[in-house]
Order: C-alpha cells, then structure tokens, then sequence
C-alpha cells in the first residue's frame, strides 16, 4: 500500500529556501530499520514520520531521523509537520489556527499552526525543555581548528564556548563576525575528538555571531553535525532552542518578553528565518517558543509496504 509523503521548506516563506523536510504520512507498520533507510533514500537533513498518537488527546507521534540516526528532538520537523498535518486537514486555503500535542522522543510538544489564505503557512511550538548549560572541558585552539578558523577570531563581547542542551546537545561557537563565520569549515573527524557528549549524543558545532545578513537578524548562524550525515543544516531549530540558554545568560536578559530573529542557511544558498520567543522573569528563562513559516513543494507516494 503506497505511504503519501509531501516535502516541505522550513523556516522560510518560499520555495528552494529555507531547510527541506520530508513528512511520511501513514507511517505505522514500518520499522526502524526502515525509517532509516528511507531517511537515507531521502537524504534531506531530516525526514519525520507521522504516527498515530499514543494518548488519543494528542494529533500525532513523530519520529525523526536524519540520514545516520534517530533524534529524540528536532525543530524544523516539529514546525514542518505541524504545518503538514493542518493543511492536510484543513487545506491551505483557509483562515484558521489549529493547536496541537505532537508526540516526540523529547516527550509532548505542544504546537501552533497558522493557515492564511494566500499567504505561506507559520507555525510554532512551545519549548519541551529549556535549555541547560553543561560543564564541558574543551580546549579553545582544538574547537578553531576543526572549524578551520585562528583561537583569535573566536568569542565576541562577552560571549564564549559553552556547552547547551534542550533535547539535542549542541557546543555553541561565538566567532567576531559575518566574515569568520562565512569561512568556517568542520572538519568530522577533529570534531569528533573533542566534542563534548551529553544525553548520549555527541554535540553538534553552532557558530554564530551578532547581527546577520539581513537587517533584522539579531544573530547569524551555522550548525554542522557531520557525524549525523549532516555536512552543514540550513536551519535548525533544536540549536535555537539550546541557543536560548547561551543568549540568556551572555547577553544577561532582562525579565520579560524578548522576540530574536535567528538567520541561518545563507552560505548555503538557502536562507532560513527563525523566530525565538523568550519570557524571562526572576532572572531565569521560563518558557520558550520557536516558530516559522514552511512551504509545501512536493508530493508523492512512497511504494513501500
């Protein structure tokens, strides 16, 4: 019986941007082995599988999995099929907001998804666990070589390597500005020696920076997994939530509502929105919210039982 899947950009309001993401429809009955094989077929960042979900007040289960693993957590799967599932349901063409439970190896993720007539679908999702800063021991000179960058042109401000987590590990890289982030490279097999771990997942490289090509960034970012079979992520919304953690203890938030714009993708070619909502109060974080917009540009059946 043919399994119907839809691809999708995510994180951007148009086509061939953004971070491209596959949604299996129907996707009960297949295992894990064959999750990742067709994760592999694929061989987008991530490929998500819909499922039915196991408390039936909630829309669906999801499964995530990149072209070498499973991840408990992802962003830019969590905003691309909330969109998927409402305009599967509802059509695209109609005025309406539809809230949501996902299920996620995280645990509950609660979602938004906003359909406008005529105009590229949005939605977000509340953080299912704020972040968390890890003690990492990790040499500075290590971290600038495997990024193929000088120890000299890393950190900003105030800002230094830190070690985050909110479902997936990641060891955030501040570097001075656009000009060092373009020409950073990852090097897997350096990365692999001296990345820290945590939650039994080796942690991915985010470097970023202040400002953005666009004039209403406020940060400008890279992410690269290359043990994942991820060389570089367009956009990836998992890092934005670690990220949190990094920004609200460097740039010392004030309590209150902040809104951030998160660019990422454009070295790439492929320039990614994404919107972090932060509500501080008593000096801590206590919430979060991710959102995007995504755009649907193909479908088609998968002829696999």
């Amino acid at each position: 019986m043919p399994r119907q899947y839809a691809i999708y950009d995510v994180f951007s309001s148009d086509r061939l941007a953004g971070n491209p993401l596959a949604v299996v429809f129907d996707a009960e009955g297949l295992s894990d082995e064959a999750m990742q094989q067709i994760a592999g077929e694929f061989n987008l960042s991530e490929t998500v599988f819909v499922l039915p979900a196991e408390n039936p007040a909630h829309g669906a289960k999801l499964r995530i999995f990149t072209p070498g693993r499973e991840l408990p957590f992802a962003g830019h799967p969590t905003v691309g099929a909330a969109i998927a599932l409402a305009e599967k349901k509802s059509g695209s063409d109609i005025d309406i907001d539809l809230m949501s439970v996902l299920e996620e190896g995280v645990g509950p993720v609660r979602t938004v998804a906003k359909l406008q007539r005529g105009e590229p679908s949005f939605a977000e999702f509340d953080l299912p666990r704020l972040s968390s800063r890890i003690g990492a021991d990790v040499s500075k000179e290590a971290v600038a070589a495997a990024l193929q960058i000088e120890p000299h042109e890393l950190g900003f401000e105030n800002h230094q390597i830190s070690f985050w987590n909110a479902g997936v590990p990641f060891l955030m890289v501040p570097v001075h500005d656009l000009s060092i982030a373009a020409k950073a490279r990852c090097d897997g097999i350096q990365w692999e020696q001296l990345a820290p771990i945590a939650d039994g997942q080796l942690a991915d490289a985010f470097v970023y920076c202040r400002g953005g090509v666009a004039h209403d960034a406020h940060f400008h970012c890279r992410m690269f997994a290359p043990h994942a079979g991820i060389p570089e992520d367009p956009a990836t919304g998992s890092a934005a939530a670690a990220f949190s953690g990094a920004i609200h203890l460097f740039d010392e938030l004030l309590d209150g509502h902040h809104a951030l714009l998160i660019e990422q993708g454009v070295e790439m070619g492929r320039p990614s929105k994404i919107h972090l909502h932060l509500e501080v109060d008593g000096g801590k974080i206590v919430q979060g919210r991710i959102g995007g917009n995504a755009v649907k540009v193909a479908e088609g059946s998968l002829l696999i039982d």
